[in-house]
This record gives structure tokens, sequence and C-alpha cells, in this order.
């Protein structure tokens, strides 16, 4: 082969490669594809950096252009964004853009939730909503002060205890005007249940599912995210498809929310990515067995922990997925059950046609 030839079929790989690399890195920044610019305004942006992932219904729709800060101390940081075209028909004027992380520590990325149908549509170069980012740190703060919170509660508890014990001693041994007074163990009793009672609470605070949540990392902390996605009933119209857990499968014990098994729930978000429906309800129900108020809590905790783990790790629409805790229910048998209710984007869908 001659030396021109050997040149020539260089060079021509040589722009190949170049040709293929600047395809690639322009199909992943979308310098090919049609888009538009939106804008946010936060008070902080926790980290967030220009170039992250814009995520519309889970999906990679854009990335963030430009971040700016203030010119006032009282202003917000700006984040402009690139979105694709093919959003415009489901991003809307009241739609919100929200700062996550990949897991607890991972990249920042924004994701913003559909419009109404009825909200007008973006042109480009429009303000949209926001919600202010979580902080880790933030977070940490305020579990110690719950935290300290309670031990001073629990010392409390105790002191009170042991105070109402000395004085059932003393009443049930006559002392003082009101033992000298009483000739049965009427006040006694009284005072023996007060102090069982309190000791029952006093166990109960311990077991409180926000300490041993955090102690245990049982996968929730502050009982406000518990009702964050919630619903009171569910939905009238008939269900589409319905898949349905023992309890057991997917937590690592009976009474708790850590996930030990969640692999188990990988066939309905397979299913739920691979649809399109109109909402899903995660519903988690107790026997009939333990403490009424101690199983609602804690059914409340498995719906949200199900919910956060195929919202994670599944491409959905996290908007349309809501969680019910049912507590004690008669239907649940003596482990409860964990369902995922799936109901047609279709109203006109009925169950004969599942």
């Amino acid at each position: 082969m001659s030396q021109n030839l050997r040149l020539g079929t260089f060079i021509v790989i040589t722009l190949a490669i170049l040709g293929t690399a600047v395809f690639l890195i322009g199909s992943r920044e979308s310098l090919f594809h049609a888009k538009y610019q939106v804008r946010a305004d936060f008070q902080s942006v926790a980290g967030l950096e220009e170039g992250a992932d814009v995520r519309v219904g889970g999906l990679r729709k854009g990335s963030v252009k430009r971040i700016q800060l203030p010119n006032r101390p009282d202003g917000n940081v700006v984040v402009l964004m690139d979105l694709a075209k093919e959003t415009q028909s489901i991003v809307k004027m009241d739609s919100v853009a929200a700062i996550k992380s990949e897991g607890m520590l991972g990249d920042k990325y924004i994701e913003i939730s559909f419009g109404t149908l009825d909200a007008a549509m973006l042109r480009g170069g429009e303000t949209i909503g926001s919600q202010p980012p979580i902080d880790i740190s933030d977070l940490f703060a305020k579990t110690n002060k719950i935290l300290d919170t309670t031990q001073t509660s629990l010392e409390n508890v105790q002191s009170a205890t042991s105070n109402i014990s000395d004085i059932s001693t003393k009443i049930n041994h006559g002392q003082g005007t009101v033992g000298a007074l009483i000739n049965d163990k009427t006040i006694y009793n009284q005072a023996a249940a007060s102090m069982t009672s309190m000791q029952e609470d006093m166990e109960a605070l311990k077991q409180n599912f926000l300490l041993r949540g955090f102690f245990n990392k049982r996968g929730y902390v502050d009982s406000d995210e518990l009702k964050k996605h919630e619903i009171a009933k569910l939905p009238e119209r008939p269900s589409q498809k319905t898949f349905t857990y023992d309890p057991k499968q997917i937590f690592d014990k009976p009474g708790a929310a850590k996930l030990k098994n969640q692999k188990v729930l990988n066939e309905a978000g397979q299913y739920l990515q691979g649809i399109k429906y109109g909402q899903v309800v995660i519903t988690a129900a107790a026997g009939m067995k333990g403490d009424s108020d101690k199983d609602h809590v804690t059914t409340q905790a498995q719906a949200m922990v199900v919910r956060n783990y195929l919202v994670q790790n599944f491409r959905l629409d996290d908007t349309r997925i809501k969680t019910m805790g049912r507590g004690k229910t008669d239907d649940a048998g003596d482990n409860g059950k964990i369902e995922i209710i799936v109901y047609p984007a279709d109203p006109n869908v009925t169950s004969a046609q599942k």
C-alpha cells in the first residue's frame, strides 16, 4: 500500500470517528432537536449544576442551560432550562419545577410536573412555579431536634411514673391524710392503673415509628412525608389491574416498613412503565391483631415506601401515584396485605375489559 493511500485511509477513519463523536454528543445534549426555553426561580439550588438533566414524567427531555445569581440579596436564583419541543403539549404554565437527587446523595436534576388541560401553553421564555429543594443537612438537623425533644419527654414520663408509684405505695399502706381517710383499695387501684397506663405509654413512645425509623433506617423520617401523596378513599370507577403482596414478602419484619425484598415489586413497576394509566393507588392494610393507632401509621409508611421504590426505579408519572394506609382491616388476613391498584386512563374501561 502506497504512503498516500495509507494517509488517505487514516484521514477517512479519523473523520468518521470525529463525526460519530459529534453526533453522539449532539444527541446527548439535544443539539439536533427543536427546543424552547423556560425558567424557574429558587431560593437555593442545593448543588444543582449547569448541564444537569431536566426530566418530564421521569424521562430526560432537556438540560439546565444556565444558573444565574440574583442581583439583590433578597432575590432568587434563576435557573434557565432548554426543553424539547415535544413537551409543549404537557408542560404548561401551571407546571412546577422541583430539584431532586438520584438517591440520598446522588447528582441533582430538575423534575417538571405535567400541567393541567386548561392551562396556557408555553411558547418559550416563560417562568413556571418551583418547589424548594430538600437539603439533607436541614433534614438531619430537624431529626436531631426531634430526638432531643423526645428524649426529654421520656425522662419526664419516667419521673412522673416513679412519683405515681411512690404515692400509690404510701396510700396502700395508709400513710398520709388520704391514706388514713380511705378504708379500701379504691384510690390505690386507680393510681396503680394510672401508673401501668403511663408505663405502657412510655414504652409506646420508645417504639414510636419516627424514632425506630431513624435508628433502624426504616425508610422514612418525617411524619408529614407519610401524608404527602395520601388519599382518603379509593376511586369509584373500576380498576384495570391489581397486584397483591404479603408484607412478609417485601418488608424485613412484621409491623415494619423497611424494604427487604423490593425486587418483588419489579413486575408491577415494569407493567406501569409500559402502559398509560389514569391513576395508581398503593394501599397497605394490617391484620386484626395489634394496636390500631400504631398499625395505621405503619400501613401509611409501608404504602409510602412502596411508592418511593417504584417512582425512583421506573419511568413513571409520579403525580398519578397515590397511597392509602388502611390500618386494621377484616380482609387483610393475619399478616396484612399490600395492593397496587391500577385505574385506566379511559374512564369508560370496565372490569370486563381488563
